[in-house]
């Protein structure tokens, strides 16, 4: 069934963030967004220009309009416009039990304009008592309160640290979690991405997460492919604007499979004996080369976002289907349950892809496998791809 998130947050009239972002990034991400709008903004790439905050009565009747009828499997909240919204929507989603939510404490735009004022700020205590995870970025959890542990116990939700306002070449993320099943702290580091356009980067990690947990990944998982998500993103910003621009949400393609066991087709690979001679040839059929390995490997990339390879290694006698796994190790505990054989087990490659092989019936090789940006973005991907 498609995964029904719900939005409360508010629009952005320039696209970047807000409600925006987040039906982008729903949408992307195979679910279906639903939205109660808590502001308008006139806002672009440079500043916030004016805010008006929608009645608390308007937002309450938008969350009621769509759950009576479509229903609702995730929430998320981003910017909510003022204090009484604030305590109405925590009170509202009282009626929703089980349901998880994500509260993105949204308080200054990307551009620095200030989206809450005290009172509000004040009231996201409540929201919190009612949050799955709050995800605040490191000026927000001055605000909240510094300690996140603290939090932790205060309301009985998960936070989400976000470390991109800390200054170093790397950006780690820190988990803390309420789940006792669940390590108490998990982090994730990653390589800054050198760009402006990071306006929205929040609202689709939030959003994202909210998608995975409606479709029941557990919050580790969910946090894991929404950054994921949020990388592709921006390495695939259609730098639009003058100042911190827009992600490319609507232009990640077959990079974050949210299936257990519905393995996405997205890369092959075949032989050739003559590297430069197959270059060539894929080139003129249109495919952008994104790395090349003379006079070993080559690999492509389609319009969609599929990736093609060529390869002299004598390994590839054949043509090698890849087909990308939202969960490798699930997926192969599963089909060898069915009596699936496998060739290797799921191992790490030095590519960084993760892999297991097999054969089909036919004698076709098959790689099921975990890659994430490592197939189109690796660190040695082209720079004029």
């Amino acid at each position: 069934m498609t995964p029904r998130v719900l939005i409360i947050a508010g629009s952005d009239s320039g696209g970047g963030a807000g409600i925006q972002a987040d039906i982008k990034t729903v949408t992307m991400l195979g679910g279906h967004a639903m939205t109660a709008i808590t502001a308008l903004t006139a806002q672009n790439t440079v500043g916030v220009q004016a805010v008006h905050a929608i009645s608390t009565d308007m937002v309450l009747a938008q969350i009621d309009s769509v759950v009576r009828d479509i229903g609702v499997d995730a929430v998320k909240i981003g910017m909510i416009g003022s204090a009484r919204t604030a305590l109405a929507v925590a009170e509202k989603l009282d009626e929703l039990p089980g349901i998880p939510v994500v509260f993105d404490p949204v308080m200054v735009a990307s551009t620095g304009a200030r989206l809450a004022d005290e009172a509000t700020i004040a009231a996201f205590e409540r929201l919190m008592d009612r949050a799955t995870v709050v995800t605040p970025n490191l000026p927000e959890l001055e605000a909240l309160g510094r300690d996140p542990q603290a939090l932790v116990h205060a309301h009985g939700c998960a936070v989400l640290v976000k470390g991109g306002h800390r200054a170093g070449t790397d950006v780690t993320d820190r988990l803390y979690s309420v789940d006792p099943e669940d390590p108490p702290e998990i982090s994730w580091s990653d390589p800054r991405i050198d760009t402006d356009a990071t306006h929205g980067t929040g609202c689709t990690l939030s959003s994202a997460i909210a998608c995975g947990l409606a479709q029941e990944w557990d919050l580790p998982e969910a946090v894991t492919r929404a950054r994921r998500f949020v990388r592709i993103a921006m390495r695939e910003a259609p730098g639009l604007g003058r100042g911190h621009g827009p992600m490319g949400q609507q232009a990640v393609r077959l990079d974050s499979n949210m299936s257990f066991f519905e393995p996405m087709l997205n890369q092959v690979t075949v032989p050739t004996s003559n590297l430069a001679a197959s270059e060539r040839f894929y080139r003129l059929l249109g495919m952008r080369q994104v790395v090349r390995a003379s006079p070993r490997y080559a690999r492509f990339e389609t319009e969609g976002g599929a990736t093609f390879s060529v390869a002299t290694d004598p390994v590839y006698t054949a043509p090698v289907v890849y087909l990308e796994c939202g969960d490798l190790d699930v997926t192969v505990a599963y089909l060898q349950q069915q009596g699936v054989k496998f060739d290797q087990e799921p191992r790490d490659e030095k590519w960084g892809w993760r892999e297991a092989r097999l054969t089909d019936p036919a004698g076709n090789a098959i790689r099921l496998y975990q890659a994430g940006e490592m197939r189109r973005f690796p660190p040695w991907r082209l720079e004029d791809a």
